[in-house]
C-alpha cells in the first residue's frame, strides 16, 4: 500500500521528507458481530496534527484524525475520496479497511508540548467520525482528550457517535481550563432512511439524547443538520420535525447542510441511488448535474426555511451551559480559556471553536 505519500503537517526544514507512515502496518480482525467483515490497519503515524490547507475554506486550522475510513458506512460521506490516496477504495474498502493510528495520544502529547505549538484550537471529528465503532476498541480519544486538557488546548469535536458520552469526564475536565464545545451530526430523523443511508451509526434519536446529554453536563453541544438529502428528508414536514427534535434536545445551536456530492462520494451515492430510489436519480443527475452542490437557489430555499423553524421552536436561547457558573454566557460565546499550565507566553484569546462552513442558528 502507498502509506508514505501522505503527511498530517508540513515538514519542516529539519525533516523535509516526513512521511505519515514510517512502519508497516499490523493488519487485524476480529471475530464480533460489530467488527464483521472489517480489517483493521495498525499504523504508527509520523505525526497526528494536521494542519489544514487554506483552499479548504473551514473556520478551522488544526485537526486531529485518529482514524481513516469509516465504520459509520455513510452513503454520501465526503471523506470517501482520501481513501484512494491510500490505494483503496472510495466505496466498500471507505467502510471496511479503517487505519487506525495506534500512537495518537502519544503524538498528541509530543506535539502540544513543543515550543513551536502556539496553542491554537483542534477540530476533530471533521473528516472521518473519532467515535466511530472502533473507538470503542481502540479507545485512542481518551489518551487525547487527557493531552489536550492537560495543555489546556482549545478543542471542538463533531460526531454521530454516542461513544462520546463514555469520555465525558475527561471533557469536563478540559472544559475546566479551556474551551470545549461539540456537535452532533443529525440531518434528519426518519428511522427507514436512517437505516439505509447511515446504517452503522446510532439512530438519530440517540444522537440528540446525546446533544442533550452533553449540554446537561456543561458542555456546550450543538447540531450540524446535515446532510438534507433533496427529495428523501427535505419536505416541509420532514424539516419541521427534525428541527422541533432538535430544539427538544436543548441543542446550542443548529447549521443546515444540503447534501453535497464530491467525487469519491457521488458515485457511491448515485448508485445507491439507483438501487434504492431509481426515480430520483434524473432529479439528482439535474440538480448535481454541474457539480458537487445543488443550485444555490435550493440551497437557500431550504436553509431560510431551517431557519426559520429554529427561531420558532426557539433554539439558541437558553445559555450556553459552562462547567463554571461564573462564565456562563450566550449561545455562542463559549468559556473563556484558562490560562495555560505551561512556561509559554500567554496566547492571544482564541476565536470560539466552530465545526462548520455555514452561520449558525440560534443564540444572538
Amino acid at each position: 500500500m502507498r502509506w508514505d505519500n501522505l503527511r498530517l503537517i508540513e515538514p519542516g526544514p529539519e525533516d523535509p521528507v516526513a512521511p505519515l507512515f514510517a512502519r508497516g502496518a499490523v493488519t487485524r480482525t476480529f471475530d464480533t458481530p460489530e467488527f464483521k467483515g472489517m480489517t483493521f490497519y495498525e499504523i504508527h503515524a509520523r505525526s497526528i496534527i494536521n494542519r489544514v490547507p487554506a483552499a479548504s475554506r473551514v473556520p478551522f486550522e488544526h485537526t486531529i484524525n485518529p482514524y481513516r475510513g469509516c465504520g459509520h458506512r455513510c452513503v454520501y460521506c465526503f471523506a470517501r475520496k482520501s481513501h484512494e490516496y491510500l490505494d483503496l477504495d472510495a466505496g466498500a474498502d471507505f467502510d471496511s479497511k479503517i487505519v487506525v493510528k495506534v500512537n495518537a495520544a502519544e503524538l498528541a502529547r509530543k506535539e502540544l508540548a513543543a515550543p513551536r505549538w502556539r496553542g491554537e484550537p483542534i477540530a476533530m471529528g471533521t473528516n472521518v467520525d473519532c467515535y466511530q465503532r472502533a473507538e470503542g476498541r481502540y479507545r485512542l480519544m481518551r489518551g487525547i482528550l487527557a493531552a489536550l486538557r492537560d495543555a489546556a488546548n482549545p478543542f471542538s469535536i463533531l460526531t454521530k457517535g454516542t461513544l462520546i458520552l463514555r469520555d465525558l469526564d475527561l471533557l469536563t475536565q478540559a472544559a475546566e481550563v479551556t474551551r470545549v464545545s461539540a456537535a452532533v451530526s443529525a440531518g434528519f430523523v426518519d428511522t427507514d432512511v436512517w437505516r439505509s443511508v447511515e446504517p452503522g451509526t446510532p439512530a438519530p434519536d440517540r444522537r440528540l439524547e446525546t446533544c442533550a446529554t452533553l449540554n446537561d453536563s456543561g458542555i456546550p453541544c450543538g447540531v450540524l443538520m446535515a446532510p438534507i438529502l433533496p427529495y428523501l428528508t427535505d419536505s416541509p414536514a420532514q424539516l419541521e420535525r427534525t428541527v422541533r427534535r432538535i430544539a427538544e434536545s436543548g441543542a446550542t445551536h443548529l447549521s443546515p447542510i444540503v447534501l453535497h456530492l464530491r467525487p469519491g462520494a457521488r458515485q457511491w451515492w448515485l448508485a445507491w441511488l439507483s438501487r434504492e430510489h431509481p426515480r430520483l436519480v434524473p432529479r439528482y443527475l439535474e440538480l448535481y448535474g454541474r457539480g458537487a452542490y445543488a443550485p444555490e437557489s435550493y440551497q437557500r430555499r431550504i436553509t431560510d426555511r431551517v431557519k426559520e423553524l429554529a427561531q420558532q421552536y426557539g433554539i439558541g436561547r437558553r445559555p450556553t451551559p459552562a462547567t463554571n457558573p461564573a462564565t456562563r454566557s450566550e449561545c455562542l460565546n463559549l468559556p473563556a480559556p484558562a490560562p495555560a499550565r505551561s512556561a509559554r507566553p500567554p496566547l492571544p484569546k482564541p476565536p470560539a471553536a466552530q465545526q462548520l462552513t455555514l452561520p449558525l442558528l440560534g443564540g444572538e
